[in-house]
């Protein structure tokens, strides 16, 4: 027996786009049948235009319209890393082997060939949400995680917008390294989500203004396994757990939690490892001020090759010769709030 509902639940939203009504019409005469939310655009440019007024959740796109063809669309839409995980459905009359390739070359997650079968299409449509809010689901819980570690470093007034630094130098570094969008976005994410594992250290350590006894110590370094623990289950942020677990591991292999050495530490935590050691050395804590950034400067050269990867080091001095410190305080604090060195 069901129970009450606590709301209504949501309607999928599916754009429908075709340059003739009649074929959109037919699509929305099937998929009313699903209850689902249909909306229609005569092209791929009106299509784009619906996409930036709301999200869907699926796109069913045929691809000869006049304006913006659907190959053309679904290249746009997969290269956005807001968009790219909508899926598209493209619906072509050709069945030749080389459309298909263009289709799976632009991104399309599925393909529909006119006349469509109408039990083929609900059959896909239906799966393909499922993914959607499978996906989106995925991407919830990682905005939880990511809204966890900007609380925990809330509880350090020493460390307010730390993580979010370190998340930005460490993608300008991936970026001057050559890495792609993906990897970009990686690095950002892991960067803020770095000190995850300090939700479980207490106050009286994290915040103590001495140096930290050897069991104290031992507390702390338990930070970087303990946030690779609490976000291990969650399958969206598994590409970040390198970075969670181990950016503070050194290439000389006397690092911790695991001793890796060299390229044994995976990139990302390499990259991690400097951004976090050059805002630690630069900002305020509770056992030290600030040092002078000639100061940083010195320090990160001479622990270049045996703390930190050299390579990644020279990239990071080089991008901060070239004003990645102040336009990173620009883009926290505001224009003409940039710390004074």
């Amino acid at each position: 027996m069901n129970g009450p509902a606590l709301g209504p639940a949501t309607k999928p939203i599916v754009l429908v786009v075709d340059d003739i009504e009649a074929n959109r019409d037919l699509l929305e005469g099937h998929l009313d049948r699903l209850g689902y939310d249909v909306r229609q655009a005569a092209d791929g440019v009106e299509a784009l235009e619906a996409v930036e007024h709301e999200e869907p959740d699926l796109v069913l796109l045929d691809i000869d319209m006049p304006r913006m063809d659907g190959l053309t669309l679904c290249r746009r839409l997969k290269a956005d890393p807001v968009r790219r995980l909508v899926p598209v459905v493209l619906i072509t009359a050709y069945q030749d082997r080389e459309t298909r390739l263009q289709g799976l070359e632009a991104g399309a997650d599925d393909f529909l060939t006119k006349p469509f079968d109408s039990a083929e299409l609900l059959v896909r449509t239906k799966a393909l949400l499922r993914d959607r809010q499978l996906n989106k689901q995925l991407d919830a819980a990682e905005g939880i995680i990511l809204a966890l570690a900007r609380i925990v470093e809330a509880r350090d007034r020493y460390t307010i917008h730390h993580a979010e630094r370190v998340g930005l130098y460490s993608r300008e570094i991936g970026r001057a390294h050559g890495l792609g969008e993906a990897d970009l976005d990686v690095l950002y994410k892991g960067g803020v989500m770095h000190d995850l594992g300090k939700v479980v250290i207490p106050a009286e350590i994290l915040l103590k203004p001495g140096p930290l006894n050897e069991a104290e110590r031992e507390i702390m370094e338990s930070h970087a396994p303990e946030g690779a623990r609490i976000a291990e289950p969650l399958r969206s942020v598994a590409r970040l757990l390198p970075i969670v677990r181990h950016h503070h591991e050194r290439v000389d292999g006397r690092g911790y939690p695991d001793h890796l050495a060299g390229t044994e530490v995976p990139l990302g935590a390499r990259i991690a490892a400097i951004a976090d050691s050059w805002d630690a050395m630069t900002s305020d804590r509770p056992y030290r001020r600030a040092l002078e950034r000639d100061e940083a400067v010195r320090r990160l050269r001479a622990g270049a090759g045996s703390q930190w990867d050299s390579e990644l080091t020279a990239i990071f001095l080089d991008l901060a010769d070239q004003g990645l410190i102040e336009r990173v305080a620009r883009e926290q604090y505001g224009i003409g709030t940039a710390p004074v060195w």
